[in-house]
């Protein structure tokens, strides 16, 4: 066994980061797609960019680090990053690439936003080039991991909304939870907890609380998973920073749209990075599976690629169609509008239906 003992020494002083470039500005191209039932618009509120209503409700996130064996790069696997940390879109290099020098592990989070008349739901997307296991026996481990959570903001006429739910994806399941004081309740399937808020010491807002599992990176609220030994803890921000160490608990990172021009929604066709519906390409190069019961192909999946197949919403609609979603999963006092007045998903939703027919099932 090898790896990093934190615990062993003081940690360094913080140096001054570099910083990355300022949060870009969401993509504003409208579309309509979905069912109308009855709910009552929200009065007017003063207008922010989606970019600026992403960054108001994400989360300040807990991510559980494994220092031990090889696979875990001294904690490196378990850190947050982008598809391209390592300069390509490639999804079929990412478990070598991990190990090279020079790459970067800067701290970064996709998020989507969809809007309705009544509500704003936004997308999170936490990316590792690893989801990885020390364990010799009945375990796999594959390239890449993509899990994350959806949010439901009701427009209550302020500028940010008040938040009523969050859906979280760890590994093919969903789980379901509402902050205190939230008006939405169990609907066909039951919540499964509180959504914990607290806030930012780089900001005035209450944020939610979520936290990832090291090694496989299911996500749920915290403290259903939490940091055990080793940890980050990441806090949104505007700027990009990578952990000093595996036991940093105050590190900035940044958001990416996913509808930016050439970003990850645009690349869905590019079979370098994509095997198929919202699944990423991963093969078994380098060491992946090695020490390990196997290493699984084609295992991790974007957001319009989430499933969980025991649940009536279809695979990819907590992205796509995520009013429906919130219609299945919760009571929701006076309904809630199923007419999207912005869904960059619509014009592609027939392809995606049919695709999600054929497509294998979703697996992590």
């Amino acid at each position: 066994m090898s790896g990093l003992d934190t615990h062993l020494r003081p940690p360094a002083r913080r140096p001054v980061r570099r910083f990355a470039a300022a949060l870009l500005c969401a993509a504003l191209t409208p579309a309509a797609a979905g069912l109308s039932v009855a709910a009552t618009p929200a009065p007017a509120a003063a207008a922010i960019s989606r970019a600026e209503l992403a960054l108001r409700w994400a989360p300040i996130h807990h991510q559980d680090v494994d220092v031990t064996g090889s696979h875990s790069l001294g904690g490196r696997s378990d850190y947050l990053t982008r598809v391209d940390f390592d300069g390509d879109l490639d999804g079929r290099n990412n478990w070598d690439n991990a190990t090279r020098a020079g790459v970067s592990f800067d701290a970064y989070a996709y998020y989507g936003v969809l809007e309705t008349a009544t509500h704003w739901f936004i997308t999170y997307f936490f990316f590792h080039p690893r989801d990885w296991t020390d364990h010799p026996f009945f375990e796999t481990e594959h390239e890449n991991d993509g899990e994350g959570m959806l949010l439901a903001v009701e427009r209550d006429g302020s500028a940010y909304g008040v938040l009523r739910a969050a859906v979280t994806v760890a590994h093919s399941d969903f789980f379901s939870y509402v902050p205190a004081g939230s008006t939405w309740s169990t609907g066909r399937e039951s919540v499964d907890g509180t959504l914990q808020m607290q806030s930012s010491p780089h900001d005035s807002f209450l944020r939610p609380v979520t936290a990832q599992e090291a090694k496989g990176h299911g996500f749920k609220a915290h403290p259903q998973y939490q940091i055990i030994g080793d940890g980050v803890v990441y806090h949104p921000a505007s700027v990009a920073e990578t952990p000093e160490h595996p036991n940093d608990r105050d590190v900035r990172y940044r958001l990416i749209d996913i509808f930016e021009p050439g970003g990850l929604w645009a690349q869905r066709d590019n079979a370098v990075l994509f095997a198929h519906l919202g699944t990423f390409a991963g093969d078994a190069s380098g060491d992946c599976g090695r020490g390990t019961w196997s290493c699984s192909t084609n295992s991790a999946n974007a957001p319009w690629g989430w499933d969980d197949g025991d649940d009536l919403p279809g695979r990819g609609e907590i992205a796509t169609d995520p009013a429906k979603l919130s219609a299945e999963y919760f009571t929701i006092p006076g309904g809630l509008a199923r007419t999207y007045t912005h869904n960059p998903y619509a014009g592609e939703a027939a392809a995606l239906a049919e695709a999600a027919r054929t497509a294998p099932p979703v697996t992590d």
